[in-house]
């Protein structure tokens, strides 16, 4: 029996992709963090190819909300890290294998709520 393998977490199927990781030019991802999702569809992934400058990320549209699973098909080493929960980090050196990050802390989104 075949068991059809999973291109999503929990419960969501999006990611944010660095637009550095997309496309004909695309650059690998070399480091990747889980966030609480923002959305039903929002798995809460955040990709990254480790070349993004902090004025790049300051430009929200320059992570696009992208599907993991042709990330997944063009990279299979991101399949096993899928399953990790909110709050794991992990980078890959070129050449090496991806590694488990404890250093890094995580941005926050900053929401503006008004009240009334």
């Amino acid at each position: 029996m075949m068991i059809a393998k999973k291109r999503h977490t929990r419960h969501g199927h999006m990611a944010r992709v660095s637009k550095l990781a997309l496309g004909d030019n695309a650059l690998p991802v070399r480091f990747m963090y889980k966030t609480i999702p923002e959305h039903s569809n929002d798995t809460g992934w955040r990709l990254f190819t480790g070349y993004e400058t902090p004025e790049f990320l300051e430009e929200f549209s320059n992570l696009e909300p992208f599907p993991l699973a042709p990330m997944c098909e063009a990279d299979s080493s991101l399949d096993a890290l899928l399953d990790h929960n909110a709050g794991t980090i992990w980078e890959r050196p070129p050449d090496q294998p991806w590694q488990q990050v404890h250093d890094f802390e995580i941005p926050v989104e900053e929401v503006d709520v008004e009240v009334s």
